[in-house]
């Protein structure tokens, strides 16, 4: 059978009416076992499956949750999975709309909406909060990894991890740390304020470079670094991928990662613990913060208590601590002499 098979195929099939097949099929009242183990059997034969669109149209729900995220950042691809479980822990379905270079979020929003999502879960938009206000008041709206003031919000305390970060440093005994920054992206502001408390807490010097979000930006910030006379000890970057690609930098330049300088990422991606990255890093719990966004999102929907008011639902960070960074007393003699 080159088309899907239908009610009316398993109904032929089992020598019953296309009512009784339905009836089976939605577990109602009405037919003896000896029927639907029949009926059953049918389907299984011809690979029947219900189409649970038509069955949520006919509910007045369609139970799908929309979410836009941008293709390549590993962070995001664990947030989906995240999604992905806290939604079908509450029986919804959920749709993905990607943002790429040549596929924007005013796509990816409207895409959504045409394929009837209840709710949508906007990760880390960089859309003005003017349109992201404008958005919420189509459709239940939830902003997860980034803060938007009037529309509901989940979020890493970026500022108290980049204290995280920067405080493991200090503790090692790092003077000169360069960090770098994330521009415009979500949490970047949060992460350089707290940069910047905790050196001005220990009396240290700012150094701050422009980073970025992918290995090639890290890559091109490490390179820079090395034209100059005085290399850090220690570059706190604004993400893991950013982190792995000042540690390639570093590496092919003949410079030991950590021990020469100590390279410290945000996220604790997948990539961070693999053997050969070994990567100290800032972990943002992403199963426990799509799961707050979801059981958010799904408030709204269902119009549960206190879910009519905008929040900012924070959660903390947590610093992982792997071989990457390393004490600068513990650091060849020749490079000590210079501290």
């Amino acid at each position: 059978m080159d088309r899907r098979p239908t009610l009316a195929d398993v109904a032929a099939r089992a020598g019953v009416s296309v009512a009784l097949v339905s009836i089976v099929m939605r577990d109602a009242a009405g037919a003896s076992d000896q029927t639907r183990d029949r009926v059953r059997r049918a389907a299984e034969e011809l690979g029947y499956r219900p189409d649970p669109r038509a069955r949520r149209l006919r509910q007045h729900r369609t139970k799908l949750l929309g979410v836009t995220f941008t293709v390549g950042q590993e962070f995001h691809a664990d947030l989906v999975d995240g999604v992905y479980v806290a939604a079908e822990e509450f029986g919804y379905d959920v749709v993905l709309s990607g943002i790429t270079p040549h596929r924007d979020e005013t796509r990816a929003q409207r895409t959504l909406i045409d394929e009837q999502c209840e709710g949508l879960v906007l990760i880390g938009p960089q859309s003005s909060a003017r349109q992201i206000a404008e958005l919420a008041a189509r459709a239940p709206v939830v902003v997860l990894a980034r803060r938007v003031r009037g529309v509901d919000a989940v979020r890493s305390d970026d500022g108290a991890g980049a204290v995280l970060g920067t405080d493991h440093l200090i503790g090692l005994g790092h003077r000169r740390i360069v960090y770098l920054d994330g521009g415009r992206a979500p949490g970047a502001a949060d992460r350089l304020r707290g940069y910047r408390r905790a050196v001005d807490a220990a009396g240290l010097s700012l150094s701050v470079r422009p980073g970025g979000l992918t290995e090639r930006e890290g890559a091109a910030a490490a390179a820079a670094m090395l034209t100059e006379r005085d290399v850090p000890t220690a570059v706190f970057a604004f993400n893991d991928r950013c982190a792995l690609g000042v540690m390639d930098v570093l590496i092919r330049a003949g410079i030991s990662v950590p021990q020469q300088v100590s390279v410290l990422g945000f996220d604790d991606s997948p990539l961070a613990g693999l053997a050969h990255v070994d990567l100290t890093t800032v972990r943002q719990d992403a199963i426990g913060l799509a799961g707050a966004a979801v059981q958010r999102l799904i408030g709204r929907l269902d119009r549960s208590a206190g879910c009519t008011d905008a929040v900012d639902l924070v959660r903390e960070p947590t610093l992982v601590v792997r071989g990457s960074t390393r004490a600068v007393d513990e650091l060849p003699a020749e490079m000590a002499a210079d501290k």
